[in-house]
């Protein structure tokens, strides 16, 4: 007997670190996602800045066709045609000379943390090992990644932190003045925090950042999981600052929904991570390999990045009339197609009791922490869904605004 899956069936079933919406969508095109009953939704969510081109884009739907007739997986014994194509891709569009791929952002962070580490051993010796990043940075899930990202929630409770990880204040160049010195290896920083917030960093940060390395012999990492392949209006946010890092991450909209990541570096520190200092079973994968390269060779073009800006325009205007309106915000920000809006002090925390009156009404978001409302939407997101979202957006805010 064929039985449908339920909600409940997750409470059942699943391990309960997550708790989902109510709704479970079983099929997508474009911006608009369909439920079990039928119900449809525009979806400013993305799966978290992952969904680049929406649902089912016939780009990656054709290159996960034809790649799945050819070759799946190989293990790293042997390399492969896609994973060589995209390599080669990335590296001809950015900074970078040298590429490592794995299968997600916390794979892609982990490397970049181990290799910042290795190259200080092998240039300095081992007392240069401090990695600094920022209070409200997040750089994924594995116990490294949680330890150096700068929310404790996510570390706590898990026993010992690795050590030689420093916080300092983002956006603040005198906190990490303070900390920086001899046995600095890198700093790691999202050129916008994500989770933290959806908050920009300024060019002067980022510049002093990149002294303050130059000047330390330390390695800047930029994360940008949740900023690359096209979010922020650039195909890499760094090229929005003109500021180069010595180690890029990506993953999220890379993929296009296919699990897939990559570390990018130049050659001369890629060289620390000889063989068999690190690994990754999935990573560079052919069929993960084949949709990335799809992903970054339509977005990186012209009429999309250009489309990112204007569209960004587009969800600020309708979220500054919303809150014309209503009151309800006291900041929008962000850039691209990553945005937030942080919610006045009349509704401070508030932003999470958004998410199941905007289901109701038909529209799907995400939040940036409880006090801000996040977008991530699909990269080229029609027109008529941002305004039929947005429509729909103002619904559930007059009723958040109905109860007080």
């Amino acid at each position: 007997m064929i039985t449908t899956p339920t909600r409940q069936d997750f409470d059942h079933y699943m391990a309960p670190n997550y708790a989902p919406q109510q709704v479970i969508p079983v099929r997508g095109e474009g911006s608009r996602l369909w439920d079990q009953q039928g119900r449809e939704f525009i979806d400013f969510a993305g799966g978290i800045a992952v969904n680049s081109l929406g649902h089912c884009h016939p780009v990656l739907v054709n290159a996960i066709k034809e790649q799945s007739e050819k070759l799946w997986h190989l293990s790293n014994v042997f390399t492969n045609e896609p994973a060589l194509k995209l390599a080669e891709a990335l590296v001809k569009r950015t900074f970078a000379d040298k590429v490592y791929l794995c299968s997600s952002g916390g794979e892609a962070n982990e490397a970049a943390l181990k290799l910042a580490r290795r190259y200080a051993v092998d240039h300095f010796g081992e007392q240069k090992d401090k990695i600094i990043s920022f209070t409200q940075s997040f750089h994924g899930r594995t116990f490294f990644t949680v330890s150096v990202g700068g929310q404790p929630k996510y570390s706590q409770g898990f026993g010992p932190v690795p050590g030689g990880i420093l916080h300092a204040t983002f956006n603040d160049l005198e906190s990490v003045r303070q900390l920086v010195g001899d046995d600095t290896c890198a700093i790691m920083v999202e050129p916008m925090q994500g989770e933290g917030g959806i908050v920009p960093a300024t060019q002067e940060f980022l510049q002093g950042l990149r002294d303050l390395c130059d000047e330390n012999d330390a390695l800047l990492i930029f994360d940008e999981v949740q900023t690359g392949v096209g979010r922020s209006g650039e195909l890499y946010a760094y090229k929005n600052f003109g500021i180069t890092p010595d180690i890029l991450t990506s993953a999220k909209s890379l993929g296009g929904g296919f699990p897939v990541g990559a570390m990018l570096t130049t050659e001369a520190i890629a060289k620390s991570l000889a063989i068999g200092t690190h690994g990754s079973t999935y990573g560079g994968n052919a069929l993960a390999s084949a949709v990335a390269l799809a992903a970054v060779e339509f977005i990186d073009t012209p009429e999309v990045l250009d489309g990112v800006k204007k569209r960004h325009e587009l969800f600020r205007e309708h979220l500054q009339a919303i809150n014309h309106k209503y009151g309800v915000f006291k900041e929008i920000r962000g850039m691209g197609m990553l945005m937030g809006a942080e919610m006045s002090p009349e509704y401070e925390g508030r932003a999470k009791d958004i998410l199941p009156l905007a289901i109701e009404e038909g529209v799907m978001a995400l939040i940036a922490g409880p006090n801000v409302l996040r977008m991530a939407p699909s990269l080229v997101i029609p027109e008529a869904d941002i305004k039929e979202g947005m429509a729909r957006l103002e619904r559930a805010i007059e009723r958040l605004v109905a109860q007080g």
